[in-house]
């Protein structure tokens, strides 16, 4: 990676110490910046504040639930475009539904193997980026039709 590229912001949302330094150790070494989180409403406040491209949201924590923190991410603008996966060890298919139903993008179930999280997120923040690139050049597109 470019000395001067920015690297992606990931937030580890996990109130369980040992599963939150795992995924921080998988990450580290990597293009990406990690910062954790461990209830559910510093979540939300280190999401609006910092802004992280993407969010590991676990299901189970103190104080708001991951459900509650995508459903409250996704409704508001700050926050909407942020892309969340939900990592749990729920594995029910009222689980993924309710998971999908508040705005989640994908869903990892523990226990978290290294190769599965990387590549999950790597996936998800090219997603983004080219959803972001799309958007730029749709508006510059826009720009040049107006000034015909």
């Amino acid at each position: 990676m470019e000395a001067n590229a920015k690297k992606s912001r990931v937030l580890v949302a996990e109130d369980n110490a040992q599963g939150a330094e795992l995924m921080e150790a998988f990450l580290s070494g990597t293009e990406y910046e990690v910062r954790i989180a461990t209830d559910g409403e510093a979540s939300l406040r280190i999401a609006r504040e910092w802004k992280p491209d993407l969010i590991l949201l676990d299901v189970m924590m103190p104080k708001l639930s991951g459900f509650e923190v995508c459903k409250r991410l996704k409704s508001d603008p700050a926050t909407r475009d942020v892309a969340v996966i939900m990592v749990t060890a729920l594995d029910q298919p009222s689980d993924v539904e309710r998971a999908v139903e508040v705005g989640t993008n994908d869903f990892l179930t523990k226990p978290i193997h290294k190769a599965d999280l990387l590549l999950r997120v790597k996936s998800m923040l090219a997603t983004r980026r080219g959803r972001e690139l799309s958007d730029t050049i749709d508006y510059i597109n826009a720009v040049q039709s107006g000034m015909k």
